[in-house]
């Protein structure tokens, strides 16, 4: 029989206590390994660059199939891995100019943002909603930055038709992870069978696609199962996402975040619903998690 020393004792424990911790780090990462970014605050949120340096690309529309070209934005170092990538159509009549605000501002909190131009600016829904799904392929399939993105994870947006581009998105493509229709117009009103974790984001004052016949009934013919949430902008017209919108930025970040990356680090901006000047109204079907 043999006898161990007291040192070979202590470092018996202490290399129990390291697998232990290990094990646990180990166990936490492997539990959402798709964070990307310190924890947010609402300052960092709100901000107009997040944590993450950006850069762009352009896709000329002759290149593509499906869509009419756009712009990319995203991370330009992939130190913490691939990231999820969401893309984003312009309303009727509209290019992606009109929402270039959005690029920087999400990819620079850690995502790859893909705004397009529509085959024909008179596209309705059910196109955007295709040309949205085809962006979303080439991003993953053939773009210059396939090798940063994970296709698991994958979102839309868009704005007026575009915003009702990605509910269509939705219907079509469940595996989807997240949407966030801007103020969209849509003339289906029920979408039951969507299965992806909806924010619709409506204006107080559109007088284009007004709330109680767009934005309200999108929330409402939504699942009563599924995540979703409806935030109304106080004192906002139709075209509020076409320039820079904190509060617009401020929750689709956190939806993103939430739902395309899984990081409940940004469930305390969603859970309880939040209130403020610039919101006149907002349901949900909290808690997220």
């Amino acid at each position: 029989m043999s006898l161990r020393s007291p040192l070979s004792r202590h470092a018996l424990v202490f290399a129990a206590v390291v697998a232990l911790t290990t094990s646990g780090s180990i166990a936490e990462a492997a539990e959402n390994p798709y964070e990307r970014g310190p924890a947010p605050t609402t300052a960092s949120i709100e901000a107009t660059r997040g944590p993450f340096a950006t850069s762009q690309a352009t896709v000329s529309a002759v290149s593509v199939r499906g869509f009419g070209g756009g712009t990319i934005y995203y991370p330009t170092s992939t130190a913490e891995g691939t990231f999820g990538a969401i893309a984003v159509s312009p309303g009727y009549t509209a290019s992606q100019s009109s929402l270039s605000w959005l690029g920087p501002r999400l990819a620079s909190q850690g995502f790859v943002i893909f705004i397009i131009d529509t085959n024909s600016r008179y596209d309705q829904p059910a196109s955007r909603g295709d040309q949205l799904l085809a962006a979303l392929d080439y991003l993953t399939t053939s773009s210059s930055v396939r090798t940063r993105i994970d296709s698991s994870r994958l979102g839309v947006m868009g704005h007026s038709m575009g915003g009702g581009g990605a509910l269509e998105a939705t219907k079509d493509r469940p595996s989807l992870q997240a949407s966030v229709p801007l103020t969209a117009w849509n003339t289906t009103k029920t979408w039951s069978t969507v299965q992806t974790p909806t924010l619709i984001i409506g204006a107080e004052d559109d007088s284009t696609a007004p709330v109680s016949s767009h934005s309200e009934r999108f929330y409402t013919g939504l699942p009563s199962t599924l995540d979703k949430a409806y935030l109304e902008l106080a004192n906002a017209s139709h075209f509020a996402p076409n320039s820079s919108n904190t509060t617009i930025a401020k929750y689709s970040i956190a939806w993103l975040k939430r739902f395309i990356d899984n990081d409940t680090r940004y469930e305390q901006f969603l859970c309880p619903a939040p209130r403020g000047t610039a919101i006149s109204e907002y349901r949900d079907t909290c808690p997220h998690s």
